[in-house]
């Protein structure tokens, strides 16, 4: 497997974009990353005593306080330290006049005194794109409503869904779980991005608003599909009808057999048992029905192999299989070196780190990541000009 070249960073798609970043969560600083590694040059703004992700744990090893979250998060960002008094409001005009897209997740209720309004943005900058990212967006009977990560999992409807399948089965008396992480600010991150490149290709400024429940929901959507259909999905009840998470001798894989011929692959897979072979089996309806019967059959075989051994011979047999790796097996993974999805970057306190470029490439080939996460005002503090408070006093 041949590893491929790294796209340079003047091939970027939005090298030239000037990008302004005020941000207090996952969400809006996600967006920032991703146009960061697409190559706009990205300014995060922090207060003086830095953003409230910095202190956010897990912490890197051997760097104590050094938030992986906002390393990952700040990586090839630029940043800013902005004056405290927000009574005037936090982002200069001389950087919003340079730049082409504004993103933040200031609230609603605090928009008009920091001059982040739409309103006040398209007529003092009427090239730039407003792009706010909220808990419910900034528009609706909920636009003042706040919300963390569990609020939004369980707004969108997930935390109904979950857990589910083997995981329910095995422990049934548990309570809904949150999905670990930043699952629902990191959709809305993504759905922000795309916003934001939506209103690039348009060519003129304009607001975005994106709602961090609306983006979550949109992965559910087949749930939303089936109440229209008057089904309520629960996690007690949704499970794939035969296969999902099965245990091997040595860790666990999931399988996906969606169509016929992934069905034939699996029995070939497992050595053609008389049971798989039965010819009422043909009619992929009657699998639904029998999906637990066929889920004993395949997790008793499972469970008497190891992992590379099945899902070696899965992918050679077009099966959609693939393991449940630990981070190391993610970090050393052939594929995922030969991908070039990881670079080493400098991360204060903590040195060379291993660090997601992107979860996609581009014409081709890998992204690469400007740097590191920056230090603390590495880019200097911004400093109002006399113009610049006066302008905002006026308003």
């Amino acid at each position: 497997m041949v590893a491929a070249v790294p796209v340079n960073q003047s091939q970027k798609p939005l090298a030239g974009i000037r990008v302004v970043e005020l941000s207090q969560g996952v969400a809006a600083a996600y967006c920032g990353r991703l146009l960061a590694v697409l190559g706009a040059e990205v300014t995060l703004l922090e207060p003086p005593g830095g953003h409230r992700l910095r202190a956010e744990p897990p912490f890197l090893p051997g760097a104590a306080g050094s938030s992986a979250l906002f390393a990952y998060l700040a990586a090839g960002k630029r940043s800013y330290v902005h004056e405290a008094d927000a009574g005037l409001g936090v982002v200069p005009d001389e950087l919003l006049r340079e730049a082409h897209i504004l993103v933040h997740d200031v609230p609603v209720a605090e928009t008009e005194a920091q001059g982040l309004d739409s309103e006040t943005l398209a007529q003092r900058f009427p090239n730039l794109i407003n792009l706010s990212v909220l808990p419910f967006g900034a528009q609706g009977p909920k636009a003042d409503w706040r919300a963390e990560e569990i609020n939004a999992i369980h707004a969108a409807g997930e935390g109904f869904l979950l857990p589910n399948g083997l995981s329910v089965e095995l422990f049934p008396d548990r309570p809904p779980l949150k999905i670990y992480g930043h699952f629902a600010a990191v959709q809305a991150g993504v759905a922000a991005a795309l916003g934001a490149l939506s209103a690039l290709w348009v060519g003129k400024g304009q607001s975005v608003d994106v709602s961090v429940q609306d983006a979550a929901l949109a992965v559910g959507c087949f749930a939303i599909q089936r109440l229209g259909d008057g089904s309520v999905e629960h996690r007690a009840g949704r499970s794939f009808k035969y296969g999902g998470v099965l245990e091997c001798r040595d860790g666990f894989v999931e399988v996906l057999t969606l169509e016929e011929r992934q069905w034939q692959g699996m029995v070939e897979l497992m050595d053609r048992p008389a049971w798989a072979t039965d010819g009422t089996l043909d009619d992929p309806l009657e699998r639904s029905r029998r999906g637990a019967e066929l889920n004993g059959h395949i997790r008793a075989w499972a469970r008497q192999h190891e992992v590379a051994e099945i899902v070696g011979r899965a992918q050679a047999l077009g099966v959609p299989m693939a393991r449940y790796n630990a981070p190391a097996d993610v970090l050393n993974g052939p594929h995922e070196r030969a991908r070039g999805l990881f670079q080493t970057v400098e991360v204060d306190g903590a040195g060379p780190t291993p660090m997601l470029v992107a979860p996609f490439h581009f014409g081709g080939a890998p992204l690469r990541l400007r740097g590191g996460p920056p230090a603390l005002g590495a880019d200097g503090p911004v400093t109002m000009t006399e113009t610049s408070l006066q302008a905002r006093a006026a308003r």
